[in-house]
């Protein structure tokens, strides 16, 4: 008696890493998944910040450039064949279609407007696709990881019951742990769900403020090479 008494006066861990020891292994795999969710969801975030983070320079920079009074038949000789940003590259989609468009003579051939129109509308959704590129992944983890994390709290507190029961013991000292396991579960969830969620929304409204900036210059591209077509 006294000794059973001394067993349920030992203080019980709480540590998380106790807490998944002591888990039943549906709910260890659940909490290995949502780590792993998480851990693959900071690494897109990361990835993608440095990535809006140069587009937003490479922006900033070929403006600068593009509006500094320079040639556009130089802009685009320094570019060269291997442009460094989707600006550049959206840039060398018109300008390389322009000077496709011309015949032995230098004259412009007919259609060479839409040519150019459209030559730039397929890289500015090349660049649109690789802003977009991951964010699925960040969308699937936010949506699903709660109930994952969910699942796996149910099924803790299903075997906790089942450990009620068959201790015929309902102290706390027996519930509260089992309670706990299957609770951290659900923190897991919600712990690899709201940055992915957050993130997420921050970066679909950075790629359309991208996605506008490269079609306004698009536009303003495509009147100042209109312009010298109606001068020719």
């Amino acid at each position: 008696m006294e000794q059973l008494a001394s067993a349920a006066a030992q203080p019980i861990d709480f540590s998380l890493v106790a807490l998944f020891m002591r888990a039943s292994l549906i709910v260890k795999i659940v909490m290995v998944l949502l780590i792993l969710a998480s851990f693959w969801s900071w690494a897109l975030i990361v990835q993608k910040l440095l990535k809006f983070t140069a587009a937003r320079a490479d922006a900033a920079r070929f403006d600068r450039a593009f509006w500094s009074g320079e040639p556009l038949d130089d802009l685009y000789d320094r570019i060269g064949a291997t442009p460094r940003g989707p600006a550049e590259r959206i840039f060398a989609a018109g300008m390389g279609e322009w000077r496709k468009s011309q015949d032995e003579v230098g004259a412009m051939i007919p259609g060479t407007q839409s040519r150019i129109d459209r030559s730039m509308n397929v890289a500015i959704g090349r660049e649109e696709a690789r802003l977009s590129r991951g964010l699925s992944w960040l969308a699937s983890i936010g949506s699903t990881a709660p109930f994952i994390g969910l699942f796996g709290t149910v099924w803790g507190i299903k075997t906790a019951f089942e450990q009620i029961a068959i201790a015929q013991d309902t102290s706390l000292a027996v519930v509260a742990p089992g309670i706990a396991e299957a609770l951290l579960a659900t923190a897991l969830g919600l712990l690899a769900a709201i940055p992915a969620v957050i993130f997420y929304n921050k970066f679909i409204a950075d790629a359309d403020r991208l996605g506008a900036t490269y079609e306004n210059f698009a536009d303003e591209f495509s009147t100042i090479l209109s312009r010298q077509l109606n001068e020719g």
